[in-house]
C-alpha cells in the first residue's frame, strides 16, 4: 500500500497522511527484517523524525551489508542518503547517491539507478543546484521509460522536471 498521496509541487517532497503513517509505524513496531526496517526509515523520514530515521537507516545498511543482496544494499544506502538530504547534509547525500547510481547502472539495474538519480536530483534541488537537479531528473526519466516504470513514477519525475525548470527560471530572473 502506498502512503504517498502526491508530491508538493514546490518542494518535491512526498505528501502523506501523517495519521496513517504513524499507524503503520505502530504496526511494524520493532521488527528487524530488512523490508520492515526500510519502511520504518521512510515513515520516520516523512514524519520528520530524522534522528530516529538516521539511526534505523544506519542499522538497515549494516543489515543489508551482512545479510542482503547487492540490490538490497543499494536500496538501503539510497534511503539512508535521503535521510541525510532531509537533514541538510546535501554533499554527503549526493556523494552516496552518485555511488549508488553508478553501481546500479553498471549492473543494468535501471529502476534502482533511476531511484538513486531522482533522489540525487532532489538533493541538488534542495541545495539550489537546479541545473544538476534537472540533469538527474531527465536521466531518471529516461531510465524509467526504458524500464517501463509505472505511470506514477513517470509522473513524479515529470513533475520534478517541471518544478526544477520553473525554479531555474525564477532564479535567473532574480539575478
Amino acid at each position: 500500500m502506498s502512503y504517498i498521496q502526491g508530491y508538493d509541487p514546490d518542494t518535491l517532497r512526498e505528501i502523506v497522511d501523517p495519521h496513517r503513517c504513524r499507524e503503520r509505524l505502530d504496526e511494524i513496531g520493532g521488527q528487524r527484517n530488512l523490508p520492515a526496517m526500510l519502511e520504518r526509515v521512510w515513515l520516520l523520514k516523512v514524519l520528520d523524525d530524522l534522528d530516529e530515521a538516521l539511526t534505523v537507516a544506519d542499522a538497515a545498511v549494516r543489515q543489508a551489508r551482512m545479510a542482503g543482496t547487492r540490490r538490497d544494499l543499494l536500496r538501503a544506502r539510497i534511503l539512508h542518503a535521503t535521510v541525510l538530504q532531509f537533514r541538510g547534509s546535501y554533499a554527503a547525500a549526493i556523494a552516496e547517491m552518485t555511488t549508488c547510481a553508478a553501481e546500479a547502472e553498471g549492473q543494468g539495474w535501471s529502476s534502482i539507478a533511476a531511484f538513486a538519480l531522482e533522489h540525487r536530483g532532489k538533493a541538488h534541488f534542495d541545495a539550489g543546484d537546479y541545473d544538476s537537479a534537472r540533469a538527474d531528473f531527465k536521466r531518471a526519466l529516461f531510465l524509467r521509460q526504458e524500464s517501463e516504470a509505472p505511470e506514477d513514477q513517470l509522473e513524479s519525475t515529470l513533475m520534478a522536471i517541471d518544478t526544477t525548470e520553473r525554479r531555474r527560471a525564477e532564479a535567473s530572473i532574480a539575478v
